[in-house]
């Protein structure tokens, strides 16, 4: 009897052990590990040691021999989807959310943990005879676009995916930095197409046998609890009504923040262009009037997002080359007038060719050619064409141009995070605030004496100075005094911009043929601006008849600009982006305030002629800084692509160092424009003398002024190599627009870019304005 039930209690004891055995074989039963201890500073190592303590993976291997720190990368999103012991028995292992720097990011609802069992289930069967309806796969019909559920992140049965920090979606898999997920999309919101794993043996070789995958929300944000409609931490949204008062704040707020871009163009044209300092702050006030009503018009009848309007820099670089052609150079009388109807004539019709792109619907068509590795380089090209101006410009007056390029290095990047009153002053208002304080600065220099020299006068030009002494200080007295100008003196207090007041515009084939290439530029510009700002302001991207729309409006825009004679066409601000990102505020009321203000300021003529007054060294100084702004925000465009690819950083880096050596290569055919043109000039004068000589002197001017333009040949190359060199949708970042059935299915979204309804009605012929 002993016997019998000592030799029961050992059956049972072994019975015991193997069963327990058996069921951490299964992963049913987990060993009793700590839980993974979330730290900001830790080693990836540690989370992979942790993993495999508690079962989930066996072995962690990448898509490519990369390091840890790329494997668990913040932006790196993964899909836990199979287990260690997945191939042994066929069961799902449990599924987990893990932050690579957070830990878990969400507690386990349903779904998403799903122990494996000792027997198979009905999906475990699927999964194993390489059914194509496992792993939640939609029908055929919605695999080539965004689905409602998976753009919103809900609806999800067999796998969730997430947001990045830009609020894109994050697919699970390979652990390259944009990973993908099974009929999902990867980090930029694209789709990648379904891949069965019973089917494609030769992809899971590929991915070094990985088969797990982490999910990681990049600030710890669980999309599924708040989807598209969270407003990204944004004061007020899109259709937000604060009150009037608010309203107005932060209108004025949106462009004293973007005043660098606004006003200093003029101060660098049209003293090159022979015009007078009253000329200056006549453009200026158009400037304002243009930006204005454009503003406005963009806002309710195009893409309707918050981007303001103006005279970007992408129109600076062709009107430097123009105004710098040898027939300008011994113009004397009227040379400011003649130069600038002859811009007026070359953006009108630029502005036409742009209109009839987005009205026909063209552009829909190259919206799937123009990806961030074409908008990227092309962007940073634009702020690199004018590295010969800037501080050769600013540095004619250091003792400003300095302090200037200092102050607003420390407000916008050490004092950024100060915030006065629970206002961050200096982060929004770096460009003004710095301008004020040297201004100030320059105006004691000049009333102490600083830049009067004796028997010298900043009111003689320096072509009548007779004394040597007195031509030596010319410049310095004409760049750093801030009473040299006569803006103030010689304006109306009421003054009216209106259109063709320059005169009848002119018309050339080889002027025309320069801007309908810039207008192209202008709108990759756009199309990148577009992409960033939605995903910023947390709504869905527009849909490509959006995107049509709003080139169209731009070049309707352009030509108002060009009737009115601001110098250069009107498009969208690269430079919104960082607004809206440090202002916090993407509100169409708020704009369209801050547009009436503009509009109402452009018929005051003092206000710019204050603004004319600026010394030109101040206005070069803030300009280094923009135009480093824009180069920082191009290259910030590779987010949405995959950085550590090679093809794509060769692209990138071909594309930027031929875009600035092919024009150094046509700029040098040019000796004697270094004795007639500023050093800073030179680059620009191209178009006359370049090495492409034909029987036809329209086109040599048209070719060798825009193979002297670094944006233009940067555009060229990389869209030729994105668009031929192999390379997936995911490796690309190809943008993904939004389906007009995906904005129909939420009122709220379809109610952000729709036009009025009588709007509407009216621009039924047009394929740009359907959704």
């Amino acid at each position: 009897m002993e016997t019998g039930s000592s030799s029961d209690s050992v059956g049972k004891s072994v019975a015991k052990r193997e069963a327990a055995r058996s069921n951490t074989k299964s992963g049913s039963v987990l060993p009793n590990i700590k839980p993974f201890v979330s730290r900001t500073d830790h080693n990836p190592r540690e989370l992979r040691s942790w993993a495999k303590k508690t079962g989930f993976v066996s072995t962690f291997s990448s898509e490519t021999s990369t390091s840890n720190s790329e494997k668990f990368d913040s932006s790196t999103g993964f899909d836990l989807d199979r287990g260690h012991n997945h191939h042994k028995n066929g069961a799902l292992s449990p599924k987990i959310e893990i932050d690579a720097f957070l830990g878990p990011t969400r507690p386990a609802r349903g779904s998403e943990i799903e122990p494996a069992s000792g027997s198979a289930s009905r999906s475990d069967n699927e999964f194993r005879n390489g059914n194509d309806r496992n792993l939640g796969l939609r029908d055929e019909n919605k695999r080539r676009r965004i689905g409602d559920e998976s753009v919103l992140g809900v609806g999800d049965e067999e796998g969730k995916f997430g947001l990045n920090g830009s609020g894109n979606e994050t697919g699970g898999g390979n652990g390259n930095g944009k990973g993908t997920r099974n009929g999902r999309v990867n980090g930029t919101g694209n789709e990648i197409p379904e891949n069965n794993p019973a089917t494609e043996p030769k992809k899971e070789e590929e991915n070094g046998g990985t088969d797990i995958g982490i999910e990681v929300y990049p600030g710890g944000d669980d999309p599924d609890s708040e989807g598209w409609q969270k407003q990204s931490g944004m004061r007020f949204g899109l259709r937000d009504n604060p009150g009037f008062v608010p309203l107005m704040y932060y209108g004025l707020q949106h462009y004293l923040s973007l005043a660098g871009s606004l006003i200093f163009i003029p101060l660098i044209i049209i003293p090159a262009m022979g015009g007078t300092d009253r000329d200056t702050a006549t453009v200026i006030s158009t400037m304002l009037l243009v930006s204005g009503i454009t503003t406005i018009l963009h806002s309710y009848f195009g893409t309707r997002l918050p981007l303001v309007q103006g005279s970007s820099f992408v129109y600076l670089a062709p009107a430097l080359v123009i105004m710098n052609a040898q027939e300008f150079r011994n113009l004397s009388e009227h040379k400011f007038r003649h130069i600038m109807r002859e811009l007026q004539g070359a953006i009108i019709v630029g502005s036409i060719f742009q209109s009839i792109l987005g009205f026909t619907g063209l552009m829909s068509l190259l919206l799937r050619l123009i990806n961030p590795l074409v908008v990227a380089p092309t962007v940073t090209a634009i702020g690199l064409a004018f590295f010969s101006y800037g501080f050769p410009q600013a540095g004619s007056c250091v003792e400003v141009s300095i302090p200037l390029i200092l102050l607003v290095l420390i407000f916008s990047l050490y004092l950024r995070g100060l915030s006065i009153f629970g206002h961050r002053l200096f982060r929004i208002y770096a460009v003004p605030l710095s301008v004020m304080i040297t201004w100030t600065y320059a105006f004691f220099l000049t009333a102490g004496g600083a830049y009067a020299y004796k028997g010298c006068s900043p009111d003689i030009p320096s072509s009548n100075i007779l004394l040597d002494a007195c031509r030596r200080h010319a410049y310095t007295m004409q760049h750093c005094r801030t009473d040299v100008s006569n803006a103030w003196r010689t304006s109306a207090w009421v003054r009216i911009p209106y259109p063709l007041q320059w005169g009848v515009p002119i018309f050339h084939l080889r002027t025309s043929l320069i801007m309908i290439i810039v207008s192209l530029v202008a709108s990759v510009d756009s199309v990148g601006t577009y992409h960033s700002t939605s995903l910023l302001v947390n709504t869905k991207p527009p849909t490509p008849g959006i995107v049509s729309r709003g080139i169209a409006l731009e070049g309707f825009c352009s030509l108002l600009a060009g009737l009115w004679g601001s110098g250069t066409g009107s498009t969208t601000l690269t430079e919104n982006v960082h607004t809206i990102n440090i202002t916090k505020v993407a509100n169409q009321r708020a704009l369209a305030l801050g547009a009436v203000f503009l509009i109402l300021s452009s018929f005051v003529g003092k206000v710019g002629a204050i603004l004319a007054s600026i010394p030109l060294a101040l206005a070069a100084s803030i300009l280094c800084f923009m135009w480093g702004l824009i180069m920082a925000l191009g290259l910030s465009t590779l987010q949405y692509s995959q950085t550590s690819s090679f093809r794509n950083i060769a692209i990138v880096g071909v594309s930027l160092f031929l875009g600035m050596s092919i024009p150094a290569y046509f700029q040098q055919y040019q000796p004697q424009v270094t004795l007639i043109l500023p050093s800073y000039f030179v680059p620009y004068a191209a178009a006359s003398s370049g090495p492409v000589n034909t029987s036809s002197k329209q086109f040599d001017f048209a070719i060798n002024a825009l193979m002297s333009m670094n944006m233009v040949v940067t555009l060229l190359i990389a869209f030729v190599l994105d668009n031929t060199v192999p390379g997936t949708r995911q490796e690309r970042g190809v943008y993904i627009w939004s389906h007009p059935e995906d904005l129909a299915s939420d009122p709220s979204l379809l109610a952000d870019y729709s036009l009025p309804r009588k709007v509407s009605r009216f621009f039924c012929w047009s394929r740009c304005c359907r959704t």
